[in-house]
């Protein structure tokens, strides 16, 4: 089974030309990084997540701060580390925006990488569409009206498989981008949430003062 699948798999890359192959790195490349994000943000944004944090969002606001570091003293999630690092030192805005700040990489690692690839793949097919058109028109060129049909066929077969094969790779990184995009707006408004928490009994403070 698998023989035959790279079998035809090596048959499929020699009909569609060169630029099939930068487009099998591309789906390659693409399919591994949404599983490292599927995997980060299962363990983010797990069912159950939210419950958890309204209940530190209220340890928060109500000032019980150790209690807060106990439930998330041993959370490698975005969210515990943020809150870690913000009760370890006094609350400000330059805190807040550096503490926020550096989580904001982790949250969108490789998604430029993921997104040139949904732009790069179509653009790769239509090159391929071009070059295979180029090679149909040189077959005809050179034998006149008497060429090999099937020469002929080569070049538009590549023509067709570089743009199909562009279009699926961009597809099939499109959809799971659009997720990974929609969990990046989520953390960062819970995240907002947190820290809305946290300045809260330190504002009131202030203002008894």
């Amino acid at each position: 089974m698998l023989e035959l699948f790279g079998d035809n798999l090596v048959d499929l890359m020699y009909r569609g030309g060169v630029v099939m192959w930068p487009l099998l790195a591309m789906s390659v490349i693409g399919v591994t990084l949404c599983i490292e994000r599927l995997w980060f943000w299962s363990t983010n944004n797990r069912p159950g997540r939210h419950d958890d944090l309204q209940r530190l969002a209220r340890l928060l606001r109500d000032g019980e701060h150790d209690k807060a570091i106990q439930q998330v003293n041993n959370d490698r999630s975005v969210y515990g580390r943020l809150v870690l690092r913000l009760l370890d030192e006094p609350i400000s805005e330059a805190l807040v925006v550096d503490v926020v700040e550096s989580q904001r990489p982790r949250l969108e690692r490789f998604m430029p990488t993921l997104s040139t690839i949904i732009t790069a793949a179509p653009m790769l097919g239509i090159l391929g569409t071009v070059l295979g058109i180029i090679s149909s028109f040189e077959v005809i060129g050179q034998a006149g009206s008497a060429g090999d049909p099937s020469l002929v066929s080569q070049g538009i077969a590549e023509a067709l498989l570089t743009t199909a094969t562009g279009l699926i790779v961009a597809l099939l990184i499109l959809i799971p981008y659009n997720l990974f995009r929609s969990q990046v707006d989520r953390t960062l408004g819970r995240i907002e949430m947190l820290v809305a928490a946290i300045e809260g009994p330190k504002t009131i403070v202030k203002s008894k003062d």
